[in-house]
């Protein structure tokens, strides 16, 4: 009887540790406005600022980034420029595709891969792994990228980083249309 309970007791607790990791899916966003199309955002000029947190949430490094966007049909192209609080500079240049029914991807020279994008309402979800330097190293790190598009202007964006399974940190960006 007794290990009967335990084994009760051990099945519910797994049960309920795997419910508290279910994670939040695009879909539950479909009826938020306004209604996030990369196509119709990501045109222009756009700056942003942003920070990576550490797994402890101590800021680690801020940046700035002035994006140059375009679209030819259902590619885009994201031209970033990245300034650092330490002065260095970076440079991305992504290439977007709208797939159709709120599906993306996305490649850029150091994204492992594909990136890949759904979105629903206002959010998108990017899932990707990137290759980041990190003085003379590079580590493929994971990135679960969450855009929530405010308004026609502003947009906020949240990634967490991983690597094996293993929260590393968070990156924090809000976007804003130029005029």
């Amino acid at each position: 009887m007794l290990r009967g309970l335990q084994r009760l007791i051990l099945a519910l607790t797994t049960l309920f540790l795997l419910a508290g990791c279910a994670s939040v899916t695009p879909d539950e966003y479909r009826a938020e406005k306004p209604v996030l199309e990369l196509d119709r955002y990501f045109t222009g000029t756009i700056d942003a600022w942003g920070m990576f947190t550490d797994r402890q949430g101590k800021v680690v490094r801020r940046f700035t980034v002035v994006m140059r966007c375009t679209w030819n049909g259902d590619t885009g192209t994201l031209d970033e420029d990245f300034s650092y609080s330490d002065g260095t500079k970076e440079k991305r240049i992504w290439t977007i595709k709208k797939l159709g029914g709120g599906r993306y991807s996305g490649s850029a020279a150091d994204v492992v891969g594909e990136a890949i994008g759904i979105a629903s309402g206002n959010a998108l979800n990017w899932r990707y792994v990137l290759d980041l330097k990190v003085g003379d190293k590079s580590y493929h790190v994971n990135f679960d990228d969450w855009m929530y598009l405010m308004d026609d202007d502003v947009m906020l964006n949240r990634a967490a980083m991983s690597k094996f399974g293993f929260y590393l940190g968070e990156v924090t960006l809000a976007f804003r249309k130029r005029k």
